[in-house]
């Protein structure tokens, strides 16, 4: 058996960072995590860093915006996976110039974790985030640097909580009274378990079926529509909810009069429930992880409300 790539991944204590994390170190590969001194001694990170620890993941104190710590780091590795939020995206160019300076990466996988940015359509402030990513996707072709992109479509885990009601972020089960369904309710979109998405991309960092190619992540069975989401979750717990369509020119109006990060989310749940996502895979540049890793996608991974 091939001896398995080391990993750094960066931007790991945000959100879907974590479970990359995870998924690297328990899939048995040599796993580095670059944090800030700053973070590590945060107290509202101390969990996730113990965890790390537990893990017997080796924390590597640096910073994207320190060049030679950056280096430093990438030395160390063999695959870099960028998780970082939407407020860094941008600044990933740094990080593929350290990749490009170290000269031996094997797999950089930047921040995707989202729709294919190249075919979708958004308002903003949606909109200039995914043109970031593009930008992203384009100077790592052009500089050469061997690639993945991730499209993990829908974090089940987060939209599914709520059932997309941005009114109670902080709830633990979706709605049993009413229901705020966006757009006319009948366009698809995927939703995948946030652990699902780590470990489909922990499979494709050594594969070279994935070099320099989009791994999307569309299990057939997690295909709904949110009509259809709402009608599950019904069934669930034996009860009609009382449903309002959000359309579009209103959709846009909340969009407007929102402030971040509520804004972002509605103006990216407006390019998945209104524009609609492009479910479709060109397998000349793409593959779809279900697919090509069967034994990762069992019953229990489909949506379960």
């Amino acid at each position: 058996m091939a001896e398995k790539s080391k990993i750094l991944i960066i931007g790991a204590t945000g959100y879907i960072g974590k479970f990359i994390v995870e998924a690297s170190s328990k899939h048995g590969h040599p796993t580095f995590v670059l944090v800030r001194e700053t973070t590590a001694s945060d107290p509202k990170k101390s969990e996730i860093i113990q965890n790390f620890k537990n893990l017997g993941v080796s924390l590597v104190y640096g910073d994207i915006y320190n060049h030679e710590s950056l280096v430093n780091a990438i030395k160390q590795v063999d695959v870099v996976i960028s998780a970082v939020g939407a407020t860094a995206i941008a600044d990933q160019v740094k990080i593929i110039a350290a990749i490009k300076e170290v000269g031996t990466i094997k797999r950089f996988l930047p921040s995707e974790f989202g729709g294919d940015v190249d075919s979708m359509t958004a308002v903003e402030p949606a909109a200039s985030l995914m043109v970031e990513k593009v930008k992203v996707r384009r100077i790592v072709e052009s500089e050469g640097i061997p690639y993945t992109y991730v499209v993990s479509n829908g974090f089940a885990g987060y939209f599914l909580r709520t059932l997309g009601q941005l009114d109670n972020l902080d709830a633990t089960a979706p709605p049993r009274e009413k229901v705020a369904i966006l757009g006319e309710g009948n366009l698809k979109a995927s939703f995948v378990k946030e652990e699902d998405i780590a470990t489909y991309t922990i499979q494709a960092v050594d594969d070279p079926r994935t070099l320099n190619k989009i791994l999307h992540i569309i299990p057939p069975a997690n295909v709904l529509s949110f009509d259809e989401l709402v009608s599950l979750w019904e069934s669930k717990i034996g009860k009609t909810l009382e449903k309002t369509y959000i359309q579009e020119e209103r959709l846009l109006q909340n969009i407007h009069d929102s402030p971040m990060p509520f804004k972002l989310l509605l103006a990216i749940f407006h390019a998945i429930f209104v524009n609609g996502m492009t479910l479709s895979i060109d397998t000349s540049s793409g593959a779809e992880a279900s697919e090509i890793y069967p034994e990762a996608y069992r019953e229990e991974k489909e949506v379960n409300l």
